[in-house]
């Protein structure tokens, strides 16, 4: 099948949605589609448990504590002119989610919002719903999307690659100085068809690559498609190493895949970082103990563990109010339940799992894709600058929606003046075999997560990084 679309948007968790329905809106009479692998609601969004950050109480914060949060976590390697940007946009596009209908939780008898915190900030700046903010937040921008005619979402679409001119028989290469976009080639899986789809304009909101990892939070879709079609597009990919293991996923000794998260926001309320003997461990580390920084406690965690010769540590949250407790955090006290653990009797066995890309799809200021014209990128799969080394918790819904909107800035103006290319060939399949054996590719699967695990994990070496390059060039 053959398609062409104004606007074309890879991906549908809070950075295409939001872009998605603020183009509808400016372009009534231009048609919208946005692809997603799976269903509408399946994204890395959805799984986002602590909130989304933003100055909101200007009386106890401002911007340049959290501009200072923010590059404190970065370990110094974030672009200061975008952590600004995001910082002093973010709070009016907080306000646009609650407007489309966003329920963040509130103070008791209070019209004033329910700010928590979290590892990394000096204050309470965190918008939440319960322990499924990025939930309730996907919930919100699905419904808002549906009142929009002209925006269609194609359900099970899996993409393959961007059609630039590489498909027009033009030698294409990193230096090429005009690569443009014309839209991309996708499975659609429920026919097992590869479909032509031309656009305008595409904008990458793919997500992160989480499942390159044995345990990630990530959700099975994270794969990094984004990142790679660019790459492959020959379009700029930095700080790709720059990957942030969140400190506390539950352990499961059966295994699970997703690792179920356990937010940051529960120690902000109060659990404290233990080892099973109830020994406390992060004043060795950090003068902010259990509120440190993400890559500070994931490796004070990594450490405990290799000297200790343990499996897991733990995070106590026994002292807490149950009622509290419970009201914040429902999802992750029924999950302990479900698995034989009660929070307020019993320690949470946590270890580090991959959590988050900082680095992705090398973007500017206004979102535009560094080398490939007439395509953008927000959300995880892009690098902004704004988290540098390490990303501080809650800032990820907070870039999103900024970038969102600044890319619908940067093409208002733009798409009456691109056109469709014509004369782009269907996918060109020849090479290709359909394997008689799935345990070529899941074995394939496997052994790359095994490799990133045991040898680009939280603590790297030149002798673990030289194996791994070794065994993945084999692959």
């Amino acid at each position: 099948m053959r398609t062409k679309t104004d606007i074309l948007v890879l991906g549908s968790g809070i950075a295409g949605l939001t872009f998605a329905i603020k183009a509808a809106q400016q372009f009534p009479n231009r048609q919208i589609l946005v692809l997603t692998k799976t269903v509408e609601g399946e994204s890395n969004t959805r799984y986002a448990q602590g909130g989304v950050a933003a100055v909101w109480d200007e009386q106890q914060d401002n911007f340049e504590k959290h501009i200072a949060d923010t590059l404190d976590a970065g370990d110094g390697l974030c672009k200061e002119n975008i952590v600004r940007i995001v910082v002093e946009e973010g709070p009016e596009r907080v306000r646009e989610i609650i407007g489309w209908g966003a329920r963040f939780d509130k103070e008791k008898n209070s019209p004033g919002y329910d700010l928590a915190r979290e590892g990394g900030h000096s204050e309470h700046r965190i918008l939440h719903y319960k322990d499924l903010t990025g939930w309730e937040m996907q919930r919100t921008l699905m419904e808002e999307a549906a009142k929009y005619q002209n925006i269609k979402v194609l359900e099970h679409y899996f993409a393959l690659d961007l059609i630039t001119q590489h498909h027009l028989g033009r030698m294409v290469i990193r230096v090429t100085p005009d690569i443009e976009c014309y839209g991309c080639y996708a499975l659609n899986k429920q026919n097992n068809e590869i479909d032509t789809l031309l656009a305008r304009v595409t904008i990458l909101c793919t997500g992160g690559g989480g499942q390159v990892y044995k345990s990630t939070t990530n959700p099975v879709i994270a794969t990094g498609d984004g990142v790679a079609m660019t790459y492959r597009a020959k379009g700029r990919v930095e700080n790709m190493e720059f990957m942030q293991f969140h400190p506390t996923s539950l352990y499961n000794p059966a295994g699970e895949n997703p690792s179920f998260l356990v937010s940051e926001a529960v120690r902000g309320f109060g659990g404290i970082l233990k080892s099973a003997e109830g020994e406390e461990f992060m004043q060795h580390y950090d003068s902010r103990l259990s509120l440190a920084p993400r890559d500070i406690v994931a490796r004070a965690i990594d450490s405990e563990m290799k000297k200790r010769g343990t499996d897991c540590m733990y995070l106590d949250c026994r002292h807490l109010d149950k009622e509290g407790f419970t009201a914040h955090f429902p999802t992750i006290y029924d999950k302990c339940l479900s698995v034989g653990i009660d929070p307020m009797k019993d320690m949470i066995p946590v270890v580090p799992a991959c959590h988050y890309m900082c680095g992705g799809i090398q973007v500017d200021e206004h979102g535009r894709q560094s080398s490939i014209h007439r395509l953008y990128a927000a959300g995880e799969c892009s690098s902004t600058g704004l988290h540098g080394a390490n990303r501080l918790a809650s800032n990820s819904l907070l870039e999103a929606m900024v970038f969102a909107h600044r890319i619908f800035v940067d093409i208002r103006d733009k798409l009456e003046g691109w056109d469709f290319k014509d004369g782009i060939p269907d996918w060109n399949a020849e090479g290709t075999t359909d394997p008689q054996e799935m345990v070529l590719i899941t074995q394939s699967i496997k052994e790359l997560k095994d490799v990133m695990s045991y040898y680009v994990g939280i603590v790297r070496s030149n002798i673990r990084l030289k194996r791994a390059l070794d065994r993945l060039y084999l692959l």
